[in-house]
């Protein structure tokens, strides 16, 4: 039993995962400048926002470990994803804006190694035991690999970011025809979308989707915009925003989990 880690086992062909919605910055806290700068940049509710996923049937992996204790969906060698790009690193020293999240030194190497041993390796093995569990009783399965990000982040792209971000490495880890049943519901929702635009999809998607092995893998980047209220400027008092009671983009992502699900069944 891992206290940080949540397994919620379905035996549909569907994982979702959620590597960024954690808060607890374990016991690195006290290294942070800022524990609010180190919590910022989370995948606010993103979990409870997909929660439906789990009465079709889906399973759901998330953690409670902050992102900037070590980001799960980072190459675990360290290695950019965004060569060229401005990004963050597998255990970061700065906030998505640029903010340096260290009061003194960040960590060296033996630390990253020892956060690796103890937050990345077992997130991941857990979820290896899922695919091969789910594989074991379907010929085809899909990785939903789900994130979100506020809609205005200067120093990470330009402008308002669309509000549907699919990546699939350029088609690479999931069918053409999933990946265009995706991106044809979001282009019906009325909401702006875009394929391997910015968020190409993490180490997470590229790692795991293997179509031609079943292993169909997708990550869907959601710009906050549509399931809260974003403050022009997040500050302790009004960030986290609360999730909204109705969010505007809900009826499109149960169909698109839908569309998953048949996917993997054979019913694109």
């Amino acid at each position: 039993m891992i206290d940080w880690l949540s397994i919620e086992r379905g035996n549909a062909p569907l994982i979702l995962a959620f590597p960024h919605v954690g808060s607890d910055l374990a016991d690195v806290a006290a290294q942070f400048r800022s524990p609010w700068l180190a919590r910022r940049d989370a995948d606010w509710w993103v979990d409870r926002l997909y929660a439906f996923a789990a009465d079709r049937g889906a399973t759901l992996i998330r953690t409670t470990i902050s992102r900037s204790v070590i980001d799960l969906n980072r190459d675990p060698s360290g290695a950019s994803l965004y060569p060229g790009q401005a990004t963050t690193a597998l255990c970061p020293t700065t906030t998505f804006d640029g903010d340096p999240l260290y009061a003194a030194a960040p960590p060296d190497e033996a630390e990253i190694a020892r956060r690796r041993d103890r937050w990345f390796t077992p997130y991941h093995d857990a979820l290896e035991a899922e695919i091969a569990r789910l594989r074991a009783l379907h010929p085809h399965i899909v990785l939903y690999d789900a994130h979100s990000i506020r809609s205005h982040v200067p120093r990470l792209f330009d402008d308002e970011l669309p509000q549907f971000n699919i990546g699939t490495d350029g088609g690479a880890t999931c069918d053409t025809a999933l990946e265009s049943a995706v991106a044809a519901l979001c282009a019906a929702s009325g909401h702006s979308h875009v394929v391997n635009g910015r968020f190409r999809g993490g180490w997470t998607t590229r790692h795991y989707g293997r179509p031609e092995q079943g292993v169909q893998a997708i990550q869907m980047e959601l710009a906050m915009r549509g399931y809260l209220t974003e403050p022009g400027e997040p500050t302790p008092a009004n960030w986290p925003a609360p999730i909204d009671p109705d969010p505007v983009i809900l009826p499109t992502l149960r169909q698109i989990i839908a569309a998953c699900i048949d996917f993997a069944k054979g019913r694109p």
